[in-house]
């Protein structure tokens, strides 16, 4: 189970902040990336990614993701 947790981990430190959005949006209710540990680890790292952009480019990610 740890593997998958680090993979999972590796995965969400890998992409950017309109991928993280994307996924937090369109996951299914119960999405276990979003749950325990992990779920913590995923809000942390996507609220850091949102601060190291502008408020432009935040809006425009949204905006492309709909």
């Amino acid at each position: 189970m740890s593997d998958m947790i680090e993979t999972l981990k590796a995965w969400i430190d890998s992409v950017t902040y309109e991928e993280l959005l994307r996924k937090w949006r369109f996951a299914p209710s119960g999405d276990p990336m979003f749950q325990g540990k992990l779920g913590k680890y995923y809000k942390d790292k996507m609220a850091q990614r949102r601060d190291e952009i502008p408020h432009e480019e935040q809006v425009r990610a949204s905006k492309n993701i709909g």
